[in-house]
């Protein structure tokens, strides 16, 4: 079976990318239209600024990825500094997909799994198609106990 890779959706952030432009071109018509022509030329840049939002997230984003991989799932956060958890999937336990009405209607939602042991509940957010990524979830530690691989 070939690693099913897994980051949070890009739904969110496409959002932010565009309401952000949206902002930031009213922004500017709005000072170009009311502030008097002898304001700094820096102002307008000034709107700019609010772009760092949606920045942020997106570098946020891509500092999250969970891979199911064999009998094992990982799950590793951090661009600089990482951290890592292994999850052996025979000792999955439990895999839940919590959605609030927007994630809903975006068809994203959150994922968590149980397993046994101290540390047992992983909680992922914003994964794209959340019930079939539980079903492979599941579907893989099943696989996994009926092997007996561990």
């Amino acid at each position: 079976m070939a690693d099913i890779v897994i980051r949070p959706s890009m739904k969110f952030i496409n959002a932010g990318y565009v309401i952000t432009l949206l902002v930031v071109a009213a922004g500017m018509v709005l000072t170009y239209q009311y502030l008097p022509p002898t304001y700094p030329p820096w102002i307008p840049a000034l709107w700019l600024i609010l772009f760092l939002w949606p920045v942020k997230r997106h570098i946020q984003r891509q500092a999250i990825k969970m891979t199911i991989s064999g009998d094992k799932l990982r799950y590793e956060t951090g661009m600089t500094s990482k951290s890592t958890r292994i999850i052996q999937l025979p000792k999955v336990q439990d895999v839940r997909v919590v959605q609030s009405l927007m994630q809903r209607m975006l068809g994203v939602g959150d994922i968590s799994i149980e397993t046994a042991g101290e540390n047992s509940r992983l909680v992922v957010a914003n994964l794209d198609q959340p019930q079939q990524l539980a079903e492979q979830i599941t579907d893989a530690s099943g696989q996994a106990s009926a092997t007996g691989l561990h």
